[in-house]
């Protein structure tokens, strides 16, 4: 016996809800999930520092996503930072509004978006794990930072803070 016809929109609605998202900031297919385990090692390129007032709130370490697939990739399948000290940079050519996601991301995160300017114009605290919700900037931003969840917080880093940062290697 087949379902009433008034179930198929209902069942459609359902599959597509349910199903991964496929679009990422630049709106391409982003990676689609897998069963990968391997743990991904952290790649020190450089370092940033949270300026509020001209002083120097904390420095961190940075890995800098630059290439199209590790911005890509971004978080997705790691299990974290190798200490609350760690981020991931991800420098755009450009400065416009930003959109990200938290898909097939294990971990909740902080993510600062910041101008040309080396100003921070939002910090998303908390984000969801494992999200396909957009996570949008509501302002123009050039890089875009991923910390633990919980540092913006720890640090007293709030919106309007200035960032500098620098390659190490």
């Amino acid at each position: 016996m087949s379902p009433p016809k008034v179930f198929l929109p209902l069942l459609l609605a359902f599959s597509i809800t349910l199903a991964p998202a496929c679009s990422t900031d630049n709106g391409e297919d982003a990676p689609s999930a897998s069963s990968d385990t391997t743990s991904i090692p952290f790649d020190n390129e450089g370092q940033l520092a949270f300026v509020q007032d001209r002083d120097t709130l904390v420095l961190i370490d940075l890995e800098i996503a630059e290439s199209d697939s590790a911005q890509k990739r971004g978080m997705m399948q790691r299990e974290g930072f190798p200490n609350e000290t760690s981020g991931m940079l991800f420098p755009f050519e450009e400065e416009r509004n930003r959109s990200f996601w938290m898909a097939n991301t294990p971990l909740s995160l902080d993510l600062f978006f910041i101008n040309a300017d080396s100003q921070i114009v939002r910090i998303k605290k908390y984000a969801q794990p494992n999200s396909a919700s957009s996570i949008p900037s509501q302002a123009p931003a050039q890089y875009v930072l991923e910390t633990g969840a919980g540092f913006a917080d720890s640090y007293g880093i709030v919106e309007g803070d200035r960032v500098r940062w620098r390659r190490t290697d």
